[in-house]
């Protein structure tokens, strides 16, 4: 889905800020919040698709103002209340005020028809596709051309998966990118490796 979340290869936003040595948690709810995701994950309440879809569905304006953790309670509260938990109205009564939630979800899709096994050293190139429901390619390599480098083991097709929907599993493709096919004329020589699904791609002849 296109989406405010999807930032990757987007220029503008200045460098990117880091604090070295970090820690992983700035308050007690935070941990809080990361261990009742990681229960229902476990407990199979939702899966990994549709928690991050979950947050790609959040409000432009809230999810830049939200912190990492916010996204993470947004989408957990979201998800259980779809999946009938609880209520958005008992939730609120717990905050004592509006709990903000994330938009509802768009219908999601099966794996692409006619999609084809690539082998290391196919060129290839990535669909250009626009999906309303999840789906894990980043915008930035919509239409680019790359080489397979690498094979993984099949998974559980995301586009599918964070809706619910029939799909086979699909191995993804270590896809090796040039700098300079990706933001032409506006990058040092280098090369991008995306993990890019079956379903996005076709071989080049």
């Amino acid at each position: 889905m296109d989406g405010i979340h999807d930032l990757g290869g987007r220029q503008g936003f200045g460098p990117v800020r880091y604090t070295p040595h970090a820690p992983a948690f700035h308050a007690p709810w935070e941990k809080r919040v990361n261990a009742l995701y990681a229960l229902a994950v476990r407990l199979g309440i939702f899966n990994m698709d549709e928690y991050r879809h979950a947050i790609e569905r959040m409000e432009p304006r809230h999810y830049l103002s939200a912190s990492y953790y916010e996204r993470t309670l947004t989408s957990l509260a979201t998800l259980c209340i779809e999946k009938g938990l609880v209520t958005r109205e008992d939730l609120e009564r717990r905050a004592e005020g509006a709990f903000p939630l994330a938009l509802p979800a768009a219908a999601g899709r099966s794996n692409v028809a006619g999609r084809q096994r690539l082998a290391v050293g196919d060129r290839v190139r990535v669909l250009v596709e626009h999906v309303p429901g999840h789906v894990r390619m980043p915008a930035y390599i919509r239409g680019k051309s790359g080489v397979v480098v690498g094979v993984s083991p099949a998974y559980p097709f995301p586009d599918a998966h964070a809706h619910g929907v029939p799909a086979e599993d699909e191995p993804t493709y270590d896809v090796r990118f040039s700098s300079a096919e990706l933001w032409p004329n506006a990058a040092d020589a280098a090369f991008v490796h995306v993990g890019v699904f079956e379903s996005y791609l076709e071989r080049l002849s």
